[in-house]
């Protein structure tokens, strides 16, 4: 079922999360090890991200030093292929434009689309960890509204061979992302709107919002996005915090600000056990006024970690 049937036919606000793959070389299992403990809790789809090369420098056998493609968590398609057997919930896998070209993200979404998947999450992806900035795939896309605009192509059966004659068009719920505190790279709040309405009014379904720990950021940025006619679901994204390092890691790594409460409790932890306790307390809290607005699901972002969430889930859910 699509996310936007989900979100229709729903009567109170929905749990779903994001999960991420393994390891190479890891066990499918430490992904249900995450899963199992929270479907109590009816999530109606589940999140699968999907994650680009990675380079590491290795010393050939002429001895010069060659910089090396490797593909730390594979898996996305087969994932969500398992989470959909075993559990009988949709899964949501996340496309994106780094690392791919558009022949490799075509080729994923034929098989997504043999597998029955029917909703995915478009998105521009990181920048390669040692260049800084996003450089695109020869051969791919430079931007998320590019990707966007191929996934609704092949929706309405055009894929990148014209010549196919009589082509099966794709289904797909499409999802795309928002940022209540805007995205880093845009220059402020309403050029980033701008592109966000942009995706909606190329068929965009739904949205997915970065994680916030401010439920004000969220309410402004709906009522910013449906001044603008943006009127999709917007499903906010949330977060859990854990260590006392996540302080600085967490506006460095997705550039979003701290409630100065929240920030001044952690920092009376002494230590991780504390601030965990702290930031479930903090995210139920959170979850409760965002039901109370009327949020259609809460997403958390659970980084292939369960007792926390559930923690939260039981307390709201």
């Amino acid at each position: 079922m699509k996310v936007t049937e989900h979100l229709k036919n729903a009567k109170t606000t929905l749990f779903s999360l994001e999960i991420i793959p393994p390891i190479k070389g890891e066990s499918i299992d430490s992904i249900f090890r995450v899963l199992d403990p929270l479907m109590e809790f009816n999530p109606p789809f589940i999140d699968v991200t999907y994650h680009r090369e990675e380079y590491v420098y290795r010393v050939s056998s002429e001895g010069i030093l060659v910089k090396q493609p490797v593909r730390k968590r594979p898996g996305t398609v087969g994932i969500c292929a398992a989470i959909m057997h075993r559990y009988k919930v949709d899964a949501v896998p996340h496309i994106i434009c780094g690392g791919f070209s558009k022949e490799e993200t075509e080729n994923a979404l034929i098989d997504l689309h043999y597998l029955g998947v029917e909703n995915v999450l478009v998105l521009r992806g990181d920048a390669v960890k040692s260049e800084g900035v996003f450089i695109p795939q020869p051969g791919g896309h430079e931007h998320a509204t590019d990707l966007l605009r191929q996934v609704i192509g092949m929706n309405n059966g055009r894929y990148l061979d014209e010549e196919l004659q009589h082509a099966t068009p794709t289904d797909f719920c499409i999802g795309v992302a928002g940022y209540p505190e805007k995205h880093f790279e845009a220059p402020n709040m309403e050029s980033d709107l701008r592109y966000l309405k942009m995706k909606v009014d190329m068929g965009a379904d739904f949205i997915v919002t970065q994680m916030f720990f401010d439920n004000r950021k969220y309410f402004d940025f709906v009522a910013r996005c449906r001044q603008m006619g943006i009127n999709i679901p917007i499903i906010p994204g949330l977060k859990p915090l854990t260590t006392k390092a996540q302080l600085n890691t967490l506006p460095r790594v997705f550039h979003i600000d701290l409630p100065d409460e929240l920030v001044q409790e952690v920092e009376k932890c002494s230590n991780n056990q504390q601030v965990k306790q702290v930031g479930i307390e903090w995210c139920i809290q959170q979850s409760k006024e965002l039901i109370k607005f009327g949020a259609p699901c809460l997403h958390y972002y659970t980084m292939s970690r369960a007792d926390s969430i559930k923690q939260i889930a039981a307390a709201v859910f």
